[in-house]
């Protein structure tokens, strides 16, 4: 597989030979449906946790932002959403996901959590509305290139160098 530097290793940034998650090799791209309902879970998600006194905002900003790249056994780094409709992003180059990547991929959709902690000052209130009218044009621009892209890489996929693909569980 080609990497970024276009050298074909197969290898991480650090030197250990990338494999990909199983499933993901030449795994058909993701149903838009399913990337739908998983958005759906992952926000009601992020809302619930964002309920939480004091740090919730914080905590639902910080979901949106490596819920693809935690390497935990019940999220197998991909978000809760989607490992209930069982898809997954891939990093194009075959190393597994990361946080780092994660951010990558979802940095855009943080910027409303991040206006939304901004909006409880005064002084945030004049930076929260224009970050919020920018993070609803980049979310529409997110889901136009979802739908009319040919491998339905959103702004974030192309960013991170990743797609969403099928998978077996």
């Amino acid at each position: 597989m080609i990497d970024e530097t276009g050298s074909g290793t197969g290898e991480t940034p650090m030197g250990e030979v990338a494999t990909p998650p199983p499933g993901a090799g030449d795994a058909p791209k993701a149903e838009l449906g399913k990337r739908f309902v998983a958005a759906i879970i992952d926000a009601v998600i992020a809302v619930v946790v964002g309920f939480i006194p004091l740090v919730g905002g914080l905590a639902a900003t910080a979901y949106w932002l490596v819920r693809d790249g935690m390497d935990l056994d019940f999220m197998d780094r991909r978000s809760i959403g989607k490992r209930l409709v069982k898809i997954r992003p891939v990093r194009l180059d075959g190393a597994p996901m990361d946080v780092a990547t994660s951010m990558k991929r979802n940095w855009m959709f943080a910027l409303g959590g991040i206006a939304q902690l901004l909006a409880f000052t005064i002084i945030g209130l004049f930076v929260a509305i224009p970050l919020f009218l920018v993070a609803f044009v980049i979310g529409i621009v997110e889901i136009v290139l979802v739908v009319v892209d040919p491998d339905s890489r959103r702004l974030g996929d192309k960013l991170a160098v990743t797609r969403v693909v099928e998978t077996d569980s």
